[in-house]
């Protein structure tokens, strides 16, 4: 048995979409599973619409107009006839999406955005699974919020691992027998049956969920890229392919913001030894990357940029040291706004962190800090993280850059940085 996971490039348009197919139809006498993200920027784009019916400041039907367009046009490419059920079944993903747009909006902002963005993956899981039964593939089509039960936390919700695995057990086995299931990425629903999402890029880990609930041999994550490289193609003119990675590798990689795997995605497939196989699409017929137990170690330096990095310094306004009451109250602040720290320092007298730059959070958060300590900031900063670093590396990242932060250990070099040119 094994779970396949499609990411928004593998899908974006009706050539992937065919592309993918034809990668399931090498499968079709397995045991799988396929979870699949929304179409190429489609998240992005129904977030727009969130913002917009939230904000009540622009129209939100004209990018949901976009969207609609954008989707229809690749219904006509893929299916010929147009009174094929998917036309209706997409077109009604597109009235719930317009049913909430039509009142006033009542709820947060956070459950409004998990009930409109989540009708990507339905879209898109709908239109792969209505082409591959074209194509004569035996599959079938599930909702992934049926299976995975989450708290009330939107936006990020926290799977109720029981649960979860009890419904998956019972069910999806019996109906893997015979048919390739297809779902969705990236959401699932409260006990109450209220859609909610599991974060930003959260399919990679819907694949691990549905992975380790079935025991499955292994996951093949299918990319735009040849697998785990050394470092992002955006920064870099030259990558090289990581073969062999071990999992506390990819934890670590993921955790300082390497953005080929999701962060949650690995620890699940660690406890149950299943292997994570990180694949190009666009190359089925290579290996690309396997995660799994190993002692091998990183064979070459490993690289992870984070731009738009804030630094936010923290001191106490009396003259008393940083300490443990202190700590924990700033910790709890940056839980409340729902602000991940990057890389911290902390001194006798002054506690430092680099965040993603989120906008009203920060501003929001520093106003809150502001009521307790000084606290200053410095925004439009970057954040290199070296992997089994050496001089060589660092100096090969600093070129034109000034360093404002460095954290070093045995393994890995955090610097934060600006340009010298600005």
């Amino acid at each position: 048995m094994q779970v396949f996971k499609f990411g928004g490039a593998s899908v974006k348009d009706a050539e992937n979409i065919k592309n993918a197919a034809s990668i399931l139809l090498q499968y079709k006498t397995s045991e799988l599973l396929v979870v699949v993200s929304a179409l190429n920027k489609t998240t992005n784009a129904l977030q727009d619409v969130t913002d917009n019916y939230y904000g009540q400041d622009n129209d939100p039907f004209a990018v949901l107009d976009r969207i609609k367009t954008e989707h229809f046009d690749i219904l006509h490419q893929l299916f010929s006839d147009p009174t094929h059920p998917i036309y209706n079944e997409v077109a009604n993903c597109f009235v719930e999406i317009e049913w909430i747009l039509e009142e006033e909006p009542q709820d947060s902002y956070d459950y409004l955005y998990d009930q409109i963005v989540s009708v990507g993956e339905l879209l898109s899981s709908k239109i792969l699974a209505a082409y591959c039964l074209q194509i004569g593939l035996p599959v079938q089509w599930i909702d992934a919020r049926d299976y995975i039960v989450t708290d009330n936390t939107y936006r990020e919700a926290t799977v109720d691992w029981a649960i979860t695995e009890a419904k998956i057990r019972k069910e999806l086995p019996s109906i893997l027998d015979d048919f390739i299931v297809i779902t969705q990425g990236f959401i699932g629903s409260t006990s109450e049956n209220f859609t909610t999402t599991l974060g930003r890029e959260g399919s990679d880990y819907s694949a691990a969920i549905f992975a380790s609930c079935l025991n499955v041999e292994d996951v093949t994550i299918w990319k735009d890229v040849p697998g785990v490289l050394n470092a992002d193609p955006k920064w870099f003119a030259e990558t090289e392919l990581i073969p062999e990675l071990s999992y506390t590798d990819a934890i670590e990689l993921t955790y300082y913001g390497a953005t080929v795997i999701h962060p949650k995605t690995i620890k699940p497939l660690q406890n149950k030894k299943i292997a994570l196989n990180v694949r190009s699409f666009l190359h089925p017929e290579q290996p690309g990357t396997k995660i799994h137990t190993t002692n091998q170690t990183l064979p070459i330096p490993s690289f992870i940029f984070k731009v738009n990095q804030v630094l936010i310094n923290i001191q106490p306004r009396d003259f008393s040291f940083i300490v443990e009451d202190n700590l924990s109250h700033i910790f709890n602040l940056f839980h409340i706004y729902r602000i991940k720290i990057n890389m911290m320092h902390n001194s006798a007298i002054s506690f430092s962190v680099s965040v993603d730059d989120s906008g009203e959070n920060i501003d929001l958060l520093l106003s809150d800090l502001e009521k307790r300590y000084k606290a200053n900031i410095e925004r439009g900063l970057e954040l290199i993280t070296i992997r089994y670093y050496n001089q060589e590396t660092i100096d090969r990242v600093l070129v034109n850059k000034k360093i404002i932060r460095e954290l070093k250990d045995s393994y890995t070099c955090q610097m934060l940085v600006s340009n010298l040119n600005e």
